[in-house]
């Protein structure tokens, strides 16, 4: 193992936050800020599509800290939005609820093929422009969720973008889908920072399938397994932020502790990961993050992460008791995965391009009968 070498570049992305009912727990969240900032990190992502997360960033952090003291992200977008009027209105909207002033870093969220015409068609691109000239943005650039031939295309049109937002693990490392490691060659070749999101791919790294469990055991015991995921992420060239989506001081304090001394993988710990991406490559799990995008414009209102959370207790660790009492939780309103009607809004929305109603009726047939 080699000597700590300096503090890793962890980001707190404000999407997953602590609970307290139906809302933010803020008193947590404040105590979670509180600890990310006195161990010296700053970056803080938030967006106006995740639900209360912008009015959190404001109590928690903008209205109890020096504003100078951290930095600040939200995002635009314009896949969501029904006019033009409505798609620009969001920075005036993220702002009001963030109370930040300006924000360090503007993303145009989520691009990829089915949504990039849209953002043209608005004028987004010369938009933000506009308003870093008006100082309420300092930095803007794109989460992306398409293939490389798009990004480059983008990077090639937009070339004052100062940075992509990437999903980037090692489980997706070389996934055909998510093509992580070509879009991310991609963003570097065009001389572009990253910040990468879902480095644990939405939790389901820090609780990996049996096999990579005891590999990750007997090469570092003791080491907690999503800071396997996060090294991985923060070893790349180029990184400007890795986004972990904390949901409890105890995933906080467990981030803090491997990005505090920072270590980038060495040769042994890469040639272990590279065993753990050949076993997820045969895992028959659901590749779902998480990330809700699925469920928001649902007509029959399905829980379709918590379906498909249940679904890969069976499938990626063989727990079909744990599965169907999962399942019964999840669907416990009344809403099952056979309540699907096709209408594939789910599909178009899903930054993993899942098959989502396949998999649901899947998920009916494992799960229900």
């Amino acid at each position: 193992m080699s000597e700590s070498t300096a503090r890793g570049p962890l980001g707190f992305g404000l999407m997953r936050l602590p609970r307290k009912g139906l809302g933010i727990d803020i008193a947590q969240t404040s105590e979670m800020v509180d600890l990310f900032l006195e161990a010296g990190f700053t970056y803080f992502d938030t967006a106006r599509i995740y639900y209360g997360s912008e009015e959190a960033a404001r109590k928690a952090l903008v209205e109890r800290h020096p504003r100078d003291s951290f930095t600040l992200t939200s995002k635009l977008h314009a896949g969501l939005a029904r006019s033009e009027k409505s798609a620009k209105r969001q920075l005036e909207t993220s702002l009001a609820r963030s109370g930040a002033g300006y924000f360090d870093y503007y993303l145009l969220h989520a691009i990829m093929e089915n949504n990039t015409e849209r953002y043209n068609r608005f004028g987004i691109w010369d938009f933000v422009k506009e308003q870093q000239a008006r100082g309420l943005i300092r930095q803007y650039g794109f989460s992306f969720h398409g293939g490389p031939q798009l990004l480059d295309e983008l990077l090639t049109q937009h070339p004052e973008v100062a940075f992509v937002q990437l999903q980037i693990n090692y489980a997706d490392w070389e996934n055909p889908t998510v093509q992580a490691r070509a879009n991310y060659e991609v963003a570097r070749r065009h001389g572009k920072q990253i910040v990468i999101m879902e480095p644990v791919k939405g939790g389901a790294l820090a609780d990996p399938p049996p096999e990579v469990r005891k590999l990750f055991d007997e090469a570092a015991p003791g080491a907690s397994y999503a800071s396997w995921a996060l090294r991985f992420a923060a070893s790349l060239d180029g990184v400007l932020a890795v986004l972990s989506g904390m949901s409890t001081p105890g995933q906080l304090q467990d981030n803090l502790a491997t990005m505090t001394h920072f270590r980038p993988l060495n040769s042994q710990e890469q040639a272990v990961i590279q065993q753990a991406q050949k076993i997820l490559g045969h895992s028959a799990a659901i590749p779902c993050t998480a990330c809700g995008y699925c469920a928001k414009g649902c007509p029959k209102e399905i829980p379709i992460p918590q379906i498909f959370a249940a679904a890969n207790k069976q499938l990626a660790n063989g727990q079909q008791e744990e599965a169907r009492a999962a399942y019964a939780a999840a669907t416990a309103p009344g809403r099952l995965a056979s309540d699907c009607i096709g209408c594939k809004q789910c599909e178009s929305a899903c930054p993993q391009h899942l098959p989502v109603t396949q998999l649901l009726d899947q998920c009916a047939g494992m799960l229900e009968r």
